[in-house]
């Protein structure tokens, strides 16, 4: 049997996953790394912890199925998006650890250029916020505390690269000349102009960035980047040829390829992204203009993506910190106890609130409490908050693309409750439906590499392959929806203007 290779490097995990023709998985293996906090707010990975975990995963998928080299006909990557490794390609030495994409060390260079720079303009040009997230304050930082770096950077002798650049620099036998970034973790580095694909000397200058020091941007798929080298995991040559940042990939697993198609991604927060096709919509929403995807002598793809920060999480705090539940299935158990939330509503704002807010200064409440709610009617609540708030992202990307969803495709680990998808479909008022393969992620970036091999022909035939296990149809009617989105958007407005401490609120910002 033929193989793709997907890794799916992740903020916690990395993961090899062997797909076949039809896109099933076939072979899986996952391994954890750490996580260091070397001050607060500080947030690191070891690059070369990244890598042997990633070498182990890999063999130890191939032999779970008994898979040889020529058995695997390409290797596609996905990977979490923002995180910065700075290296050397010539030598391959690691000049400083990983900065994970939620560090905020970034805060105060962002901070002074907010002073300076119109957003609006800086939105134009990034397609972006101004936000520690993005990888271009990491980098500035970088180059502001360590001096030796500046001169190297811009020689061209060290590389600040995402988690995509590491591993296909690694994959390749650490060969220089494969120095590469696809167009979809390029959109997330605040350093690329939206428009073209391209870095921008605008940004670049704002940031003090020298352009040697950056990868070049490639597809995301109908391109070789490089073969593996004979000596690593692989045992021999194999392709190299996709990569889509994770959320874009899930948007591409999900076969979401035509304007208007979207995907939410239900974790421990949510990810909503709507595919606009060519058109680059500058939302006015607080949402984010990104690359969906890029082929091979095809144009850019465009997506609006909306960010949660709560929403597995606010199950973790039911169970952690209230103790209300034992595990995380008992919030459905209680949910479906009662027939709604009595009254009852959560905006799990614990650091503020995303898109389409963006208030720093919000907190959590729980409004609407009587002596008749029971802890039941909390988890209902609970699992309804995420919803609500998916629902008010879905709502600003309608407005801001002109473009009319007409069904929600997810996935993650919250989709697996049923009284939340129903509750879901009702407050959107269109159908959410679930595939049966729900490692979507990972099977973009199969995809990615699939479609560059010609594995697959293209992506009409991947459409073929998208196969739908549950579907949830709306069943309230538009008055009840009314009145709780109603009672929703006043319990929002008791979150705000509660918190001064805007350093605080920004711990989480657009967390991933």
């Amino acid at each position: 049997m033929k193989y793709v290779m997907a890794l799916d490097q992740g903020t916690t995990s990395t993961r090899c996953i062997l797909f076949n023709h039809d896109g099933e998985v076939c072979s899986i293996d996952q391994m954890e790394h750490r996580q260091y906090f070397p001050k607060p707010g500080w947030v690191e990975h070891d690059p070369l912890e990244i890598w042997t975990n990633t070498k182990t995963v890999i063999s130890n998928a191939m032999k779970k199925v008994g898979a040889a080299r020529d058995d695997i006909k390409g290797i596609g990557i996905t990977n979490q998006r923002e995180t910065i490794i700075a290296f050397e390609p010539e030598t391959g030495k690691i000049r400083h650890q990983a900065i994970v994409w939620q560090d905020l060390r970034g805060t105060e260079i962002i901070n002074r250029l907010k002073e300076k720079v119109d957003p609006q303009k800086f939105q134009r040009h990034s397609g972006l916020l101004l936000s520690p997230y993005f990888s271009a304050s990491k980098i500035a930082w970088m180059l502001q505390t360590d001096p030796s770096l500046r001169s190297d950077a811009e020689n061209g002798k060290v590389v600040f690269g995402t988690i995509d650049t590491y591993l296909v620099y690694c994959l390749t036998g650490n060969d220089p000349g494969v120095i590469v970034t696809d167009a979809t973790n390029a959109s997330r580095y605040a350093l690329m102009d939206i428009r073209t694909g391209s870095w921008d000397p605008w940004l670049l200058d704002l940031f003090g960035i020298p352009a040697a020091s950056l990868p070049k941007i490639v597809n995301s798929f109908g391109e070789v980047y490089g073969m593996t080298d004979p000596d690593g995991p692989l045992n021999g040559q194999v392709p190299v040829c996709g990569i889509l940042g994770d959320q874009q990939a899930a948007l591409f697993g999900q076969a979401c390829f035509e304007s208007g198609e979207g995907k939410n991604t239900y974790g421990t927060g949510c990810f909503l992204l709507v595919n606009t096709g060519k058109k680059m919509s500058l939302s006015q929403s607080g949402l984010l203009t990104t690359v969906a995807f890029k082929g091979a002598h095809e144009s850019l793809c465009y997506a609006l993506e909306g960010s949660i920060a709560v929403a597995g999480s606010l199950i973790q705090w039911l169970r952690d910190s209230l103790q209300l539940i034992k595990s995380a299935p008992e919030v459905d158990t209680l949910a479906e106890s009662v027939p709604n939330s009595g009254g009852v509503y959560i905006v799990p704002a614990f650091s503020g609130l995303f898109a389409p807010y963006w208030r720093s200064d919000a907190r959590g409440v729980i409004a609407g409490l009587t002596a008749y709610a029971t802890k039941a009617h909390i988890a209902r609540a609970a699992l309804e908050a995420t919803a609500f708030q998916a629902k008010d992202i879905f709502d600003a990307i309608e407005r801001d693309s002109n473009v009319s969803l007409k069904q929600l495709k997810v996935d993650g680990g919250l989709t697996n409750s049923r009284p939340l998808m129903e509750f879901q479909a009702d407050l959107l008022q269109v159908p959410v439906v679930r595939p049966r393969v729900i490692e979507t992620t990972a099977l973009g970036a199969a995809y990615a590499a699939g479609l560059s091999v010609e594995f697959w022909k293209n992506l009409d035939e991947l459409r073929l392959h998208w196969k739908e296990k549950l579907r949830w149809v709306p069943t309230m009617s538009e008055q009840e929806r009314t009145k709780k989105c109603h009672y929703w958007k006043k319990a929002v407005e008791r979150t705000l203007d509660w918190s001064d401490d805007e350093s605080a609120a920004r711990s989480t910002m657009e967390n991933e």
